[in-house]
């Protein structure tokens, strides 16, 4: 199965990095291959996690796909685990965890494991969704210093 982890070092907050990721709604606008979000469910369960269940349409040239996910927000923990529900997919399971470095930065944990229900869906989108997927943490970089401000190394 196909997986991708990494961490970085950034100079924002760990909430602020945790918001940013938890916006899901906003993906569309700066998340390689993510073309529209739609949120089917928002609830509140105990220990104060907020649940979204997500449907996400990706799309590469004629491809286009979509994928439901239930999202666990715990802000908390200052982590993210995202849970595959149906789609074109046997399995994904991706996971967000931030960790204050400093006030003002922090270690951003990103994994990422994936399996196309399809042989040939995978051989076809195996390599775009790789190299996607290799960019992700690098954009939410990018639109944590757009949305609020670059700050110095």
């Amino acid at each position: 199965m196909p997986q991708f982890s990494t961490t970085r070092r950034v100079q924002h907050s760990a909430s602020d990095m945790f918001d940013l990721v938890a916006d899901v709604e906003r993906y569309p606008e700066f998340v390689p291959l993510c073309k529209s979000l739609a949120v089917r469910k928002r609830t509140q369960e105990s220990g104060g996690r907020e649940v979204i269940v997500a449907d996400m349409t990706v799309a590469y040239k004629l491809i286009r796909e979509t994928f439901t996910s239930r999202v666990t927000l715990d802000r908390d923990k200052l982590t993210i685990l995202v849970e595959y529900l149906e789609g074109p997919f046997r399995r994904m399971n991706n996971r967000w965890t931030f960790r204050p470095a400093s006030a003002s930065s922090c270690d951003v944990e990103f994994f990422l494991a994936y399996e196309f229900r399809s042989r040939a869906l995978g051989l076809l989108m195996g390599s775009v969704f790789d190299a996607a997927f290799r960019r992700f943490a690098a954009a939410f970089e990018r639109r944590a210093d757009q949305v609020y401000g670059a700050q110095p190394a």
